[in-house]
């Protein structure tokens, strides 16, 4: 029998051999994926089908705190980049974990901590920036404001009616997906910094495995993946 399963005809290792705590997590990230759509599909069936919206390259055209107007998308993409070179951090981290290299993955955990807690920092900077603009839950700009966000057709505007309403039902659903986004980012950071005390405190070194660093990086990676989405849905649009 140990012949058989040495022969390169045997299949390897069994897809379904997983450890159990990873195997939940990926249940777990099922679950939240299907949170995300429902929400992400909402915005998309209110955005298709309203005769007008804010066009995403005014409403985002400010880098808070330096440029007003004329950078449109720079801060977000900025924001973006953080965020992916994190997931690679992570990456980073991980098989330094499957090489048991304690110092290596506490460093890469530190990297990656950082660059969640300055994607925070951003988007914080951005919420501040759009509520300054008059845009926030359950909030209507004024007349003025609105048609700085809004792109003409056939050089006409659209009413102040279609404004407001769109407006408000942009501002509702970009607050409480990028808020959603931004709570799992920061549970996130929460998470990666008691899994970095535990490896200074030499936890995994003992067990003789960093798996608990490879199941917060399954997290951190779909967190990385669905801000594409948000990023594809809010900003480009």
């Amino acid at each position: 029998m140990d012949e058989v399963k040495s022969t390169p005809w045997s299949g390897g290792r069994s897809p379904f051999n997983v450890e159990y705590g990873k195997l939940m997590m990926w249940f777990f990230l099922l679950s939240d994926a299907f949170t995300f759509s429902s929400l992400l599909i909402s915005y998309g069936a209110l955005r298709f089908s309203a005769p007008t919206w804010p066009a995403p390259s005014l409403v985002f055209q400010s880098f808070p705190g330096l440029i007003e107007h004329g950078a449109p998308l720079v801060f977000v993409g900025m924001m973006t980049f953080i965020l992916i070179m994190s997931s690679v951090t992570m990456v980073l981290a991980v098989e330094a974990g499957h090489r048991n290299a304690k110092k290596e993955v506490v460093m890469w955990m530190l990297f990656t901590i950082l660059g969640g807690l300055m994607f925070l920092g951003c988007q914080a900077a951005e919420w501040t920036h759009l509520h300054g603009e008059g845009f926030w839950w359950g909030h209507i700009p004024t007349a003025e404001v609105l048609k700085e966000f809004f792109q003409a057709h056939n050089n006409v505007l659209p009413s102040y009616a279609q404004q407001a309403m769109t407006s408000h039902q942009f501002a509702n659903l970009f607050f409480t997906i990028t808020g959603f986004h931004g709570f799992h980012v920061f549970s996130g950071v929460i998470i990666n910094i008691i899994i970095t005390v535990n490896v200074l405190a030499g936890t995994y070194q003992k067990r003789g495995s960093y798996l608990m660093v490879e199941k917060v990086g399954l997290y951190w990676h779909f967190v990385d993946l669905v801000w594409v989405f948000v990023f594809t849905f809010f900003y480009l649009v």
